[in-house]
């Protein structure tokens, strides 16, 4: 029976992996796609740490803006945990050997303090932090990590089972046990057991498809299994909004344009907001530009070609690639899309799902209460990683004292009763065009900018997609490498977090970070707490409600 089973390749998933490891655990790392094509890769800018490399910066400082763009809605111990480590987490991670961008300090190069080298690190100041704290790797930052954490993993030993569909969780009795999955590859549902699980699935921005720099794979999988197993979420209807992403592709633009110097310029030519304020008054700022029907644009053509190319080729290339521009030259249009969820599963100090014993929860699915009602850029790197490490500890902790009896296979045999009834059933009505119908409505109406008479539609229209869900299905009857399965069963996940998204942004009739209401722009200290949300068990099959 295998100790540490993790749910998810990405950043959280691997540094989580390499931890439980070398406390001593045996581990399985369990993904839906490959670990390179994990959402982490994605993350550009910077990861933040104080290090103090270019100008005076310390860990209280960072504790200062992480709280502050929060809007009270953190934990300030778990913020000093998270950044406290952050020193600790780059020098560990320079040592497995992400090659972070370098400041030319000649000085260094005699140096016998051991911690010299990170001296050398290069830092950028993203919005909402008071210092150059963002560590970089050009703008390929999350990938250089990645791909870093992978190969480690790799040298370790550590096992890996890819293109596997997360199910459900096994959770008799209050405990987790382990989980199902589909074999994307055959069509088989599998039972892993393990001693304690750790659930690293990513967010779920997903749901506004069509328009998110999420791959469509972030459809909030372990959020809903954690759902269905009588875990609890919190915080749902905190959803980041990046200012900048392309206009037509919403390809992401880093923040990292932004903080080496980038303008946001309306079609008058004018800056009409500081582009390193928090993200979420700065996508505000360009929403409104836009309702007002102004084009709104990214500006870097004063950086130079040489500067661009040096330090943001990624997305000189993007630019290029979708919207046919040459930022060295002309304006990039841009639009602020869904980009993060701040929101998430539920966890408390050692990141155990509150509901589910065993089972742990980190990165962008795990609601850690760091993030609060807005998330700083370069904080998202920092915590899959720091909080990645402390899961994988934590779960191994567990695995000592868990149980090594296998559970039942009642759970198992219920997942292949419902695959089969997928594919048996016939399907009347396509649900991709309801997916592209819960994108448009979540971006209208469950957006930057909210109305509770608008809100109140989106939660009555998806509770008409819930119902016409019965007669959707899938056309491809094929049991291997089935995308059309895999989309369907993701769809049901966003289907089903979608009224907690919803209903948790009714409630709060306040304005608070990321979630700003029309009739209620000021914060309100009634409301200066989190909206947690748990299913209610209504009868002896398990169906369950919020």
């Amino acid at each position: 029976m295998i100790d540490v089973l993790i749910i998810g390749s990405g950043g959280a998933g691997l540094s989580a992996a390499l931890a439980a490891k070398e406390a001593g655990a045996s581990v399985l790392v369990v993904g839906k796609m490959y670990p390179t094509n994990s959402q982490t890769s994605m993350a550009q800018g910077g990861m933040n740490a104080s290090l103090g490399n270019m100008g005076e910066d310390h860990i209280s400082l960072h504790v200062q803006d992480t709280v502050k763009s929060a809007k009270g809605l953190c934990d300030e111990d778990m913020v000093r945990h998270m950044c406290a480590d952050a020193p600790k987490t780059i020098a560990w991670l320079e040592k497995l050997g992400v090659p972070f961008s370098r400041i030319n300090k000649e000085a260094l190069q005699n140096d016998r303090d051991p911690n010299a080298s990170l001296k050398t690190i290069a830092q950028r100041q993203l919005g909402g932090a008071s210092a150059k704290r963002a560590c970089y790797a050009q703008d390929y930052t999350g990938l250089k990590i990645l791909h870093t954490l992978y190969d480690t993993c790799l040298k370790e030993g550590i096992n890996f089972l890819d293109e596997h569909f997360l199910l459900n969780l096994i959770v008799p009795e209050d405990t987790v046990k382990g989980a199902t999955f589909l074999d994307i590859r055959t069509g088989e549902v599998k039972q892993i057991d393990a001693k304690s699980v750790i659930l690293a699935t990513g967010g779920y921005a997903g749901i506004y498809h069509g328009f998110t720099t999420n791959m469509y794979g972030a459809s909030g999988d372990g959020a809903a299994a954690v759902l269905r197993a009588g875990g609890a979420v919190s915080d749902m209807e905190f959803i980041q909004f990046h200012p900048t992403a392309l206009k037509h592709s919403c390809i992401l633009v880093s923040e990292s344009a932004r903080g080496e110097g980038g303008y946001l310029l309306n079609e008058a030519g004018d800056r009409f907001i500081d582009e390193l304020k928090p993200r979420d008054e700065v996508a505000r700022a360009i929403f409104s530009q836009i309702q007002a029907g102004q084009h709104v644009y990214l500006d870097v053509r004063h950086l130079g070609e040489e500067k661009l190319t040096e330090l943001l080729p990624q997305e000189v290339e993007l630019c290029k690639l979708h919207e046919h521009v040459d930022p060295a030259h002309e304006l990039i249009p841009i639009k602020p899309v869904a980009h993060y969820s701040m929101g998430g599963i539920d966890v408390d100090y050692a990141l155990e799902v509150n509901g589910i014993k065993g089972c742990f929860a980190a990165g962008e699915c795990s609601n850690a209460k760091v993030h609060g009602a807005n998330r700083l850029g370069g904080n998202s790197l920092l915590e899959i990683t720091a909080f990645g490490r402390f899961a994988g500890e934590n779960a191994y902790k567990h695995s000592i004292y868990a149980s090594s009896k296998p559970a039942d296979e009642t759970q198992l045999q219920k997942d292949r009763r419902e695959i089969a009834s997928i594919f048996s059933k016939k399907s009347s009505i396509s649900f991709y065009s309801y997916r592209e119908k819960l994108g448009s409505l979540f971006y209208k109406k469950v957006g930057i900018i909210r109305e509770n008479s608008r809100l109140q539609e989106a939660l009555e229209e998806v509770i008409s997609m819930q119902i016409a869900q019965k007669e959707m299905g899938i056309t491809d009857k094929n049991k291997t490498n089935n995308q059309n399965l895999i989309e369907f069963l993701e769809f049901q996940n966003t289907l089903l977090l979608a009224p907690a998204i919803i209903s948790a942004a009714i409630a709060r009739d306040e304005s608070r970070g990321a979630h700003y209401k029309v009739g209620f722009e000021e914060e309100d200290e009634d409301f200066k707490k989190h909206i947690v949300l748990q299913w209610k068990r209504d009868n002896q099959e398990g169906e369950s409600t919020l």
